[in-house]
């Protein structure tokens, strides 16, 4: 099938190269002529694991390629994709202007009939709204459908080419089948496609992710009370996660959830319930646990050094809001950066991804580290912010010779508690403080 898919960011980016991995022909369309150029060189904006051989494979194939003519797309398209960004704007609203001016523009430009697939996130009741606003506008003939995403950064490949489900929120029969079409070499493992109304499906989107975050803040407030009593967090979530009515996933505790999708959609709903009038207890309790959550670092750090942090000099490792990907909105190293930074501190820092990012932020106030050692050096604390795979098993004998003192703040409960006593490290997790009984 010919499809197009409006947007090359992260969300625009997998969607085209995976429709075109199942043998589509997809076109992807972005304003940006230098970042088109890239793209059609295999040179991708993003880190995400496996993303960049589909893109080369693909454009080998001719079976993708990128362009900033939307006219052409439109054209020779039967489908089209909209992943543009919907911005959080006032008091938490996403801003979806560039949705609609996008669709408009595709209305404008169609002939005959063309399904127009919202693949970005919107507020509760956009589709519906937006199709009867141009149905009063044109007698073109179009349907405009929703279809969320839920794709995890670091295994966004592997969510779309292999997803727990596809929800599609349609008023429409004939568009409905066309995207069944389109999705069923993606569920041949029995995986289910949900069809709905398109409110339905919206509101599916940021109910997934309001229950995800849900997850986070309360398994984060169980482990703040583990700390004033106690208890161990990590022996507490294996006895409540062998629950099968409870389960493992997205219970660990840390410092609370960062990204573009949690923090923005737990806004929108937000703003959602006040248009409501209806108060959302929940949901503004795991936003505000949330908020708490980002500073459990800086709380520990203070109570250990004092509020005075001048000649001290920190290391921290991880930037990115989660391992496999340099994202860095929301996370929680930013915050704890700058707090570092306005109480004196010197820091140093090591990301695998992460780190051009952080530049843009913090340019040369802070020391990069290409080397995860060299953030160390002359250290007087470690700080563990992101849990990637090469921070859980280091070279200990290593990092207590170049730190000035052994000490280590753990967000993300990445070491064991008795292991780095033994090692002679200062260690402070989260819920899990040493127990000397």
């Amino acid at each position: 099938m010919e499809i197009s898919v409006i947007g090359t960011g992260y969300v625009g980016l997998t969607v085209a190269t995976c429709l075109a991995e199942s043998g589509n022909d997809v076109i992807g369309v972005d304003i940006d002529p230098q970042k088109i150029s890239s793209l059609n060189k295999g040179e991708i904006p993003i880190y995400e694991p496996g993303l960049q051989e589909l893109v080369v494979s693909n454009l080998s194939s001719k079976r993708l390629r990128f362009t900033t003519n939307i006219e052409e797309a439109v054209e020779n398209s039967a489908v089209i994709f909209v992943t543009i960004g919907t911005p959080e704007g006032q008091a938490g609203m996403p801003d979806v202007s560039m949705i609609e001016d996008t669709i408009k523009k595709i209305i404008e430009l169609i002939r005959d009939y063309r399904v127009i697939v919202i693949k970005s996130t919107v507020p509760v009741g956009t589709t519906r709204r937006l199709k009867k606003q141009f149905e009063n506008l044109t007698d073109k003939e179009f349907d405009l459908v929703n279809n969320p995403e839920f794709l995890k950064e670091g295994y966004a490949v592997e969510d779309f080419l292999r997803p727990e489900r596809i929800i599609i929120g349609s008023d429409s029969p004939r568009a409905s089948a066309i995207l069944e079409e389109i999705y069923a070499p993606f569920v041949r493992n029995g995986r289910p496609i949900i069809v709905m109304d398109p409110i339905s499906s919206e509101m599916t989107k940021y109910a997934a992710n309001a229950m995800l975050a849900t997850k986070i803040s309360f398994i984060n407030e169980i482990a703040n009370l583990c700390e004033l009593t106690g208890g161990d967090i990590e022996a507490v979530r294996k006895g409540i996660c062998s629950d099968s009515r409870i389960g493992y996933k997205f219970l660990y505790a840390g410092l609370g959830f960062g990204g573009s999708c949690l923090p923005k959609d737990m806004q929108a709903l937000k703003y959602l319930s006040r248009e409501c009038e209806y108060p959302a207890w929940l949901l503004n309790a795991v936003i505000e646990v949330n908020e708490y959550q980002k500073k459990t670092l800086q709380r520990k750090i203070k109570k250990y050094f004092g509020e005075d942090l001048r000649n001290k000099i920190f290391g921290i490792w991880g930037l990115a809001f989660k391992p496999r990907t340099d994202d860095i909105r929301e996370s929680p190293a930013l915050t704890l950066i700058a707090d570092l930074l306005s109480s004196g501190a010197k820091v140093k820092v090591h990301d695998p991804r992460a780190m051009e990012n952080c530049k843009k932020v913090f340019g040369n106030s802070i020391e990069y580290c290409d080397n995860m050692y060299d953030a160390l050096k002359e250290a007087d604390a470690l700080c563990v912010v992101t849990e990637w795979n090469e921070f859980r098993n280091p070279h200990y004998g290593k990092m207590l010779a170049y730190m000035k003192t052994p000490i280590i703040f753990d967000g993300r409960n990445v070491y064991n508690v008795q292991k780095m006593k033994q090692f002679g490290f200062e260690y402070f997790g989260i819920g899990r403080e040493y127990d000397d009984r």
